[in-house]
C-alpha cells in the first residue's frame, strides 16, 4: 500500500522546531492565544468590539466585526503561518486528529450546535454550504424541490443550478399573507399542503433577512416527519435550512431542530472570522450526497486516489469540506468565536438580542406612518427588524439615518424594506437614540 500523506508527515517531525513538532502545534497555538476574557456583563462584551464610535451600528448582522478574542486568535495563527507556512499547514491539516486544527474547529462548533464533530463540514459561508448541499443531492427527473418565495437569492440559485443539472424541478410558495401577522400554524400548514408526491426536498430559511420573521423549524420538521411515515425511506422528504440569521442569536440546539441539512456562515451572529461557515448534518444525511469540490480533509479520498480505486466509505462531512488552500488563520480562529459564544451563554445572548430588538419593534410600532413587517411575537422573530415609512423609499430612510451617524440597511429583495438590527454590542440608549432619529426624520 502506498504511504499515506499523514504517515509521511509523521516521519518529518524530527526536523520541526518545538512549536511545530508533531503533537505540539495545536497546544502551542492555543497556549499562545490570549484566553477568552470575562464576559459577565454587557459592558465587558461591548468592549471586545472595536467599532467606529462616531456611528451607531444597527447593521451588524451583515458581516461581523471581529471581537478581541477572535482578532487575537487570527493574529496568533497568522504569525505562525507567516513564520513557517509549510510545516504549519502540513502538520495542522494532515497530522493525527489530536493535532488537526480543522478537527479542533469541528469539536468546539459541535459543542455549540449540540452535535458531533464528525457531523460538521467546514465552509467559507452560507452560500457555499447551500451549493454543496443542493448540488450534492442525487436529484433526478420527476422529483422536485419545494422552497419559499422569501428565501435569499443564493438559496434559490443553488436550487436552480441543481435542478438544471439533474432535470428535477423546483417550486416557490408563500408562507404567509402578511409577515407581521403570520402564525406558526399558518406557516406549517402552507408547507404541509404544498408537498406533492414528487417533492423530495423542502428548503427554508430560519430567519428571513427580508422581513425578520423566524420560522418554526421544529414544527415544520415534525410535519414533514409525519408525511415521511407514509413514504419509503429512499423517497423521504429532506429538510434543508439556511440558518445564518438564527445561529448565534437564538436559543436553539441546531442538532435537535429536525433539519436534515443546516447551513450557516459563522461570520455574522457568531462573530467568527470573516469568510467562515459550516454545514451540519448527521452521518446518514451526508451519505446521501455526492461531493462537489475535492477535499483536503478526507484521508480516504486521498488514499483512494493514490491507490487508483473508489472510496470505500460513504460520503462524510470531511469529504464534503471544500479543499484547496484557504485563509487558514481565519478558519482555525473560529475556535475563539465559539469559545466566546459559549462563555457568554447562548440563552443569555438570545435574551439580550430579543430584548433590544423588542425595544426597536415597540418603538417602530408606536410611530405614525411606519409599517412594521417583523412579527412582534419573540418566538417568530430574532434580531432583524424590518419596516417601511409611508411616502419614503427605504433607501431614503437609510440615507437619512446615516446622515445622523446611524447605520441601518435595506433588504436586497424584490420588496425592499428598511432594517434596524440590534446586536450584543448595542445598548438600550443607542436603540432609543436611533428611534428618536427616525422619528424626527419622518416628522
Amino acid at each position: 500500500m502506498a504511504l499515506s500523506r499523514r504517515a509521511f508527515l509523521a516521519t518529518q517531525g524530527a526536523a520541526a522546531g518545538v512549536l511545530l513538532a508533531p503533537g505540539r502545534l495545536l497546544a502551542a497555538l492555543e497556549a499562545a492565544t490570549p484566553p477568552t476574557p470575562r464576559l459577565d456583563d454587557w459592558k465587558s462584551v461591548r468592549s471586545q468590539f472595536h467599532l467606529d464610535p462616531r456611528y451607531l451600528h444597527f447593521a451588524g448582522f451583515y458581516i461581523a466585526t471581529h471581537p478581541t478574542p477572535v482578532r487575537d486568535a487570527i493574529e496568533t495563527w497568522r504569525k505562525t503561518l507567516d513564520e513557517n507556512p509549510f510545516l504549519t499547514v502540513e502538520h495542522g491539516m494532515f497530522e493525527a486528529d489530536s493535532d488537526n486544527l480543522q478537527s479542533r474547529v469541528r469539536e468546539v462548533a459541535a459543542a455549540y450546535l449540540g452535535g458531533k464533530p464528525e457531523e460538521i463540514c467546514l465552509t467559507q459561508n452560507t452560500t457555499t454550504g447551500l451549493a454543496l448541499i443542493y448540488l450534492g443531492l442525487p436529484l433526478k427527473p420527476g422529483q422536485e424541490v419545494l422552497c419559499t418565495e422569501h428565501d435569499h437569492v443564493v438559496h434559490h440559485q443553488s436550487i436552480r443550478f441543481a435542478c438544471d443539472r439533474s432535470g428535477a424541478t423546483y417550486r416557490k410558495i408563500p408562507l404567509f399573507t402578511q409577515s407581521s401577522k403570520a402564525t406558526a400554524d399558518e406557516i406549517v400548514n402552507r408547507i404541509r399542503d404544498a408537498v406533492r408526491p414528487a417533492t423530495r426536498v423542502v428548503g427554508v430559511t430560519w430567519v428571513h433577512s427580508q422581513t425578520g420573521i423566524r420560522l418554526p423549524i421544529r414544527a415544520i420538521s415534525k410535519a414533514l416527519s409525519e408525511l415521511n411515515q407514509k413514504r419509503d425511506p429512499q423517497d423521504r422528504i429532506l429538510l434543508v435550512v439556511d440558518g445564518v440569521h438564527g445561529l448565534g442569536c437564538v436559543d436553539e440546539t441546531v442538532a435537535e431542530m429536525g433539519a436534515d441539512y443546516f447551513s450557516a456562515g459563522t461570520h455574522k451572529w457568531i462573530y467568527g472570522p470573516r469568510g467562515t461557515g459550516l454545514v451540519w448534518a448527521r452521518a446518514d444525511a451526508w451519505a446521501r450526497l455526492r461531493p462537489v469540490i475535492p477535499s483536503f480533509s478526507d484521508e480516504e479520498q486521498y488514499e483512494a486516489w493514490i491507490e487508483n480505486r473508489p472510496e470505500r466509505t460513504p460520503t462524510s462531512a470531511r469529504r464534503m469540506t471544500p479543499g484547496g488552500f484557504q485563509a487558514y488563520e481565519h478558519q482555525w480562529a473560529t475556535v475563539a468565536a465559539f469559545k466566546m459564544a459559549q462563555a457568554m451563554g447562548r440563552s443569555r445572548v438570545a435574551a439580550r438580542v430579543a430584548a433590544l430588538n423588542g425595544r426597536i419593534k415597540d418603538g417602530l410600532a408606536s410611530m405614525k406612518g411606519i409599517t412594521l413587517h417583523t412579527p412582534r411575537d419573540p418566538t417568530l422573530s430574532a434580531g432583524i427588524c424590518c419596516f417601511e415609512v409611508a411616502g419614503r423609499k427605504p433607501e431614503e430612510v437609510v440615507k437619512a439615518l446615516l446622515a445622523k451617524k446611524i447605520i441601518a440597511s435595506t433588504s436586497p429583495y424584490a420588496n425592499v424594506y428598511a432594517r434596524l438590527s440590534a446586536a450584543i454590542f448595542n445598548t438600550e440608549a443607542e436603540v432609543d437614540q436611533a428611534l428618536g432619529a427616525l422619528r424626527t426624520s419622518i416628522a
